[in-house]
């Protein structure tokens, strides 16, 4: 007997079919948008269209939809296409809904297990690093290191990140409230936060602790600020601060992505 298909599977069936195929001309003039976004600026038709991946003639018509919803808008001297003010506005509210803090804890478990450290993540508080969430590797490190501590800005990754990319005389402040005002003058610090801009990466070897290494990364938010840094810390054997090491890697990565996700720029991210 042939089988007999149910008209609500059969409807159920299509439904999921539509969920999953999409509309490929909003995929296609997405592209446009993706391409404003990566640049940062306003741009000409032809430039656009070119970092679309298609015509001029091909993108036009996408164009102007666009600019009548508000996504896109053209500069009406220069004719410069540039996100218009839906756009803007949307990534407001996607801010707005972000919580930076939320989204990182919830990655830290994996990080955790992923690199066989402890990992944390740190916000700025009122005169310096505050540790807002710690994770055990699957080896615990005998360090006082919980929520809701302070951290160092000289002699931790975590507060290295943020001497390297918080405005210099809150830095200087914070300083001051540790007790070490003299580490500003330092030329060799001013050196170390040099390099922490340059690879996106802190790096502490057993400057705490005898045996014990760390190191931190930094996460931007939309606005290019920073957001917080998250760190690895462990035994100086298992934790490899080469900048091209795979843990050092793993942790960029995660910076990046949440970076990313909070809407921070490409190039800050």
């Amino acid at each position: 007997m042939p089988c007999m298909l149910n008209p609500s599977d059969e409807q159920a069936g299509t439904a999921g079919a539509r969920t999953s195929r999409g509309i490929q001309s909003v995929e296609v003039g997405g592209q446009l948008l993706k391409a404003l976004v990566r640049s940062g600026r306003r741009m000409a038709l032809k430039v656009l269209a070119r970092e679309a991946g298609m015509t001029p003639a091909k993108a036009h018509p996408y164009l102007v939809s666009f600019g009548k919803l508000g996504l896109i808008e053209q500069d009406p001297v220069s004719g410069h296409y540039g996100l218009g003010q839906l756009a803007v506005q949307l990534g407001l509210i996607s801010l707005q809904q972000v919580d930076p803090v939320r989204l990182t804890i919830a990655e830290l478990p994996a990080l955790a297990q992923a690199l066989g450290v402890t990992v944390s993540a740190a916000v700025w508080g009122g005169s310096g690093p505050i540790i807002v969430r710690v994770e055990e590797g699957p080896r615990a490190v005998n360090v006082s290191m919980r929520h809701g501590i302070p951290a160092s800005l000289r002699h931790t990754g975590t507060g290295k990140v943020f001497a390297a990319y918080m405005p210099s005389e809150v830095v200087q402040a914070a300083l001051a409230s540790q007790g070490e005002p003299q580490a500003w003058e330092d030329p060799a610090f001013h050196a170390e936060l040099l390099r922490i801009r340059d690879l996106g990466l802190s790096q502490v070897n057993e400057e705490l602790m005898p045996g014990i290494s760390a190191m931190a990364v930094p996460v931007f938010d939309g606005f290019g600020r920073l957001a917080l840094a998250i760190a690895a810390m462990g035994p100086s054997a298992q934790l490899d601060l080469s900048p091209e090491g795979w843990q050092a890697g793993s942790l960029r990565e995660l910076g990046r992505r949440i970076s990313l996700r909070l809407g921070a720029p490409e190039r800050a991210a």
